[in-house]
């Protein structure tokens, strides 16, 4: 038996316009957002290398969305990362986070100016303080895509991301792209990590304004 209602046209009715209201786990996360402590260990010719960074991130409430019966609220932001003290982009980031009430799922989408693009998922409670979201290579609905020469010389084969919301007003992720490099035997694990303070509210989506 399908998971899935036989009536796939028709939408909800009475579910609420204020989506900062109804984000679920996601409610921590909106808003304005930096982090100063970053540090990423991505590879190079001569192996991993440490590099710290600074992240700024916007995540600003969408209205609701639909897919017939299907209802989500999100997220939608933009993430622009330099190195300490310089202006250069090291990492731009667009994407939504969604979250669906009914079925207690969590969606992320990711999309990067280097040719790749990324869906993530996983499933939490309304409450939850911390969720892991996973997407692997081939997955229909949770998978990964990227530009010829990526899957060439860098291929994405898993992807995962572990969101934790703190008591002290602020949230943190570790995040872990695993990658088969061309030549190598071995995956190598690409991380991040970041503890984010608030600098600044959401505005409220535009059907709650």
């Amino acid at each position: 038996m399908s998971k899935f209602p036989s009536d796939i046209f028709t939408e909800p009715q009475g579910y609420s316009v204020n989506t900062l209201e109804q984000l679920g786990p996601l409610t921590g996360m909106a808003g304005i957002w930096e982090g100063v402590r970053g540090l990423d260990v991505k590879p190079k010719a001569e192996g991993p290398k440490k590099q710290a960074y600074v992240e700024h991130i916007e995540l600003q409430p969408i209205d609701p969305q639909t897919n017939g019966p299907q209802l989500f609220y999100g997220l939608r932001y933009h993430t622009h990362i330099t190195k300490p003290d310089q202006v250069k982009t090291y990492h731009d980031q667009v994407g939504y986070w969604l979250w669906e009430p009914a079925t207690g799922s969590v969606i992320h989408t990711l999309s990067i100016p280097r040719g790749m693009i990324t869906m993530a998922s996983g499933k939490a409670a309304p409450d939850a303080k911390q969720f892991e979201l996973n997407a692997k290579e081939h997955d229909p609905s949770a998978g990964i895509s990227s530009n010829p020469f990526l899957n060439y010389a860098f291929r994405t084969v898993e992807f995962r991301i572990q969101v934790s919301i703190h008591d002290d007003g602020t949230w943190s992720y570790e995040q872990d792209t695993v990658m088969k490099i061309k030549d190598r035997a071995e995956l190598f694990h690409h991380v991040d990590n970041n503890v984010l303070h608030k600098i600044g509210d959401a505005t409220p989506n535009p059907l709650a304004k």
